[in-house]
């Protein structure tokens, strides 16, 4: 009688094709959705915003229009307590020597314009000498040139905005609280007329009730006295978010 042949063993299943074949399927789906996003509405992006994850009142728009210079200039009013460190940064970034007209010099300008740090943000602080003519209340042509520069980083933010004029009784006809009223209230109807919303402002006056004081704390005589302050505040107000 023959023998019966030795049956042969089921060859080793090919398990690593399954891996393979999720492997494939994942990479497929993974680039439909790759190119899904990429054909997303344009208009859709532009109108994502960023906030500060410390301050809650600047608002940065993600339009792609806005410059690196002013993305930095925003960064720093950010920041009041660094201020004091940075305050040259600052003017040289919103006048840059190359944009100053020849009626002013960077020294002169330097001279009269401060950027310091307040409780509730920071201020600009313009004496009347580059904004005004003596005793008027009309910005002058360099007046305009200067403070049209703070339009650009003024729309890049929320923050509210005051105005505050300060004057001296040395070299005008009205009284210091209305030269000062009116000062103060042409910087903020130039501003508004350039773009910035109406609805950020507030309007101070004081005339001659804070005058400069030196280290001893005595008022002193100085064309600083007759001045515009351009206060952004971009600090967290105490009890806020």
């Amino acid at each position: 009688m023959a023998r019966k042949k030795k049956e042969e063993p089921c060859p080793p299943l090919a398990l690593w094709l399954v891996t393979f074949s999720d492997l494939m399927t994942l990479l497929l789906t993974f680039f439909v959705l790759l190119l899904s996003m990429a054909s997303m509405d344009n208009a859709i992006l532009t109108k994502v915003t960023l906030t500060t994850a410390d301050l809650g009142l600047l608002d940065r728009r993600g339009s792609g229009r806005v410059s690196v210079k002013e993305r930095l200039i925003v960064d720093l009013m950010e920041k009041p307590w660094e201020v004091l460190d940075k305050q040259q940064r600052i003017k040289d970034l919103l006048f840059p020597d190359d944009t100053l007209p020849d009626e002013i010099s960077k020294s002169r300008l330097d001279d009269n314009l401060d950027v310091l740090a307040k409780q509730d943000g920071v201020a600009l602080v313009f004496s009347d000498q580059i904004l005004f003519a003596p005793g008027k209340a009309e910005l002058s042509d360099l007046g305009r040139f200067l403070i049209d520069r703070l339009v650009p980083m003024m729309t890049q933010t929320d923050a509210p905005i005051n105005v505050a004029g300060h004057t001296d009784a040395s070299d005008a006809a009205q009284t210091p609280l209305e030269l000062s009223g009116d000062r103060a209230l042409a910087v903020l109807a130039y501003l508004v007329d350039k773009g910035v919303p109406n609805s950020r402002f507030s309007l101070s006056a004081y005339g001659d009730a804070f005058p400069v004081v030196d280290d001893t704390g005595r008022r002193i005589a100085s064309p600083k006295n007759r001045r515009v302050e351009i206060l952004l505040k971009t600090a967290r107000p105490i009890g806020g978010y």
